[in-house]
């Protein structure tokens, strides 16, 4: 097995652990994340998917910033309901702009850099940038996003040659409808 295979299969595996902690809503989520982060970063980069390295190494950032949000939001909460959080019109059309202005953006650049799959790199990325937010806000519609997203990711990865990775974000489409299902079961608005 080489660097890049064992590199690419710690990635799924951690992203599988990822994925199960979030449904459950456990902080131990996040540092699994930056773990996560850090090898597909590596994983990406070596494929010259420009977006999503960056991307996953904008998660390592978020997972910090979600694990400080995740442990106030907790203190709100008296017993094990997930704390859940209103997503406001405002926020929804603020997101919507801020996805389409980056998402053009990005593509543009990714196609003066070279990149192997632009527009869908550069879709993947923006709604992975709204969903790490409203993940981080505890918003649940934030799977929708993710459901969206990972779709979006997983022919990426499947195009490009990463079929492992494609598969996990096969697993994470089926795990982004669970985790809707199972936040808005055991949820709670604060």
């Amino acid at each position: 097995m080489t660097v890049f295979e064992c590199i690419e299969l710690f990635a799924t595996l951690t992203g599988v652990a990822y994925v199960v902690l979030e449904i459950l809503h456990l902080n131990a989520m996040w540092v699994v994340g930056i773990l996560t982060g850090a090898a597909c970063a590596w994983s990406f980069g070596a494929q010259h998917l420009w977006a999503s390295m960056g991307l996953n190494m904008y998660y390592i950032v978020m997972s910090v910033v979600g694990l400080i949000q995740w442990r106030r939001d907790a203190s709100k909460s008296e017993d094990s309901t997930i704390p859940l959080r209103r997503l406001t019109l405002k926020t929804g059309i603020w997101s919507g702009a801020a996805f389409v202005v980056c998402t053009l953006g990005l593509i543009a650049l990714l196609r003066w850099l070279g990149d192997s799959a632009p527009a869908l790199d550069g879709v993947a990325f923006g709604l992975s940038i709204v969903g790490t937010v409203w993940l981080a806000l505890s918003f649940p519609e934030q799977w929708v996003i993710w459901i969206v997203a990972d779709i979006i990711s997983s022919a990426l990865c499947f195009s490009t040659g990463l079929t492992t990775m494609g598969w996990l974000y096969v697993a994470y489409v089926i795990s982004a409808v669970y985790g809707y299902i199972h936040w808005m079961r055991h949820g709670r608005y604060i």
